[in-house]
């Protein structure tokens, strides 16, 4: 028992780790848009392990990549943010048959409830900035961004979650 816990802990801590290279290291910024492939680790923890260890990976994302890196503000609602982002991966994703038009579903919850909802909030509350000098942006962002994640995922996962499972879950 003990064996899988270890490996639990070191898959989740690799995977936490790939998700704050490519959210803070790798990322294309501006003050109220951000394009990173962070989503790509959630997504897996989240496949790999459930909701609620996904959505850890997605706080400790957040708070190891502010305070370590330091190329972004730390506000605690991106830390919720993070954590709800990774929370519905593992909940569509965990146990579930990953197909196309199924994975639209959390991309698009994501897209909607948490880029542009909560992670626009965020920004007008700390920048005291209106939500429609920032919200016009943040959209076309997400527009164009939406397939290129969903395939990217796709893809990924396809190549990826075979050898991750094996290597983690032993099946």
């Amino acid at each position: 028992m003990h064996k899988n816990r270890e490996k639990e802990m070191v898959v989740l801590g690799i995977l936490t780790a790939l998700a704050v290279l490519l959210s803070y290291v790798l990322a294309i910024q501006t003050p109220f848009v951000r394009i990173t492939f962070g989503f790509l680790p959630l997504a897996l923890a989240g496949a790999l392990y459930g909701p609620w260890k996904a959505g850890l990976v997605g706080a400790l994302d957040n708070l190891i990549g502010t305070a370590l890196v330091g190329t972004s503000i730390f506000f605690p609602g991106f830390t919720l943010s993070d954590f709800l982002t990774g929370f519905i991966f593992g909940y569509f994703f965990y146990k579930k048959k990953i197909n196309f038009p199924y994975v639209c579903i959390p991309f698009l919850v994501i897209m909607v409830l948490i880029h542009l909802g909560l992670n626009t909030l965020w920004l007008v509350l700390y920048y005291d900035k209106a939500a429609s000098a920032i919200f016009l942006g943040r959209l076309i962002k997400n527009l164009i961004c939406f397939p290129m994640e969903v395939g990217l995922f796709l893809l990924i996962y396809k190549k990826a979650y075979g050898r991750i499972s094996l290597l983690a879950l032993g099946r």
